[in-house]
Formats: structure tokens, sequence, C-alpha cells
């Protein structure tokens, strides 16, 4: 039923490692600003490269939301990508859903994090991204709500 030879399959695994290590990325960014700019929030860091002791950094806490809004979004992507491939989806619809899925996500981590950009831009990408969700979701439930 399930090989690891089917696209949607393929490209599911694909982009979900890229997202994984974008998450990944997201701490060594965090730790990069910090280190930086000689701020920390633990006062044995502090001390260990006599940096500052500070919890309320703008720049820090721009890299630390979009950090905590990966982890708030992505494993929502990682658990409705593998119960939609289980609807049998077309393949080449799920590599593009996959596919806009991750870019939105990178995206929205550069205009968030990296290179601040006024809005639309950080909630047209957020958005895109969540209604990919939703429509997964959506064709889940649709897809299972005849079997009960």
């Amino acid at each position: 039923m399930f090989s690891v030879t089917d696209p949607a399959i393929r490209s599911y695994i694909l982009y979900s490692s890229i997202l994984a290590l974008k998450v990944l990325f997201m701490a060594v960014l965090t730790g990069r600003v910090r280190y930086g700019k000689k701020i920390f929030a633990n006062e044995e860091d502090a001390k260990f490269v006599k940096g500052k002791l500070k919890l309320d950094d703008p720049d820090v806490e721009r890299v630390r939301r979009a950090h905590l809004n990966d982890l708030e979004n992505i494993p929502a992507f990682w658990i409705l990508g593998a119960l939609y491939l289980t609807t049998g989806p077309i393949a080449e619809f799920a590599c593009v859903l996959f596919r806009w899925y991750t870019g939105c996500r990178i995206v929205h981590t550069f205009v968030y994090a990296v290179k601040p950009m006024p809005q639309p831009v950080r909630g047209i990408v957020y958005g895109i991204s969540y209604l990919i969700n939703c429509y997964m979701a959506i064709q889940i439930i649709w897809h299972y709500s005849g079997a009960l």
C-alpha cells in the first residue's frame, strides 16, 4: 500500500527532513544572536563569556518567537502530512502542498527573524502554510468521516 517509491511519500520525507533541520537551525540562530550580542538567559553562560544576563532583548526575543512559531506549526504539518498520505491524494498535488508549506515556513523565518520585513509579508507566508495544514486536516476528516 505505501512505498518509498511513491513520489508523494518521498516528497513528504524530503520536506519533513528539511523542516526538521530548520527547527534545529533555529536553536543555533538563537545562540548566534545571543553570543553576538553577549546577552544570555542564564547567569553561568553570561559569566562564561563575560556577557550580560538579560531576558528581554528584542533581537533575541524575535528569533525565539520565530522558533516558537515553528514549534507550534511544524509538528502539526508532520502529523497532518502523514495522515493526508493515507487518503490516497494525487501525488503531484501532495508534492506541491509539501513544497509550498516548506517554502513558506523558510520564508516566514527569514522575514521574521533574519531580515525582518514589514507586514503583510510574514502574515501572507504564515497564512499560506496555515491554510495548507487546514486543507490537509479537512481532507483527512472528509476521507475518514464516511468510515464512521
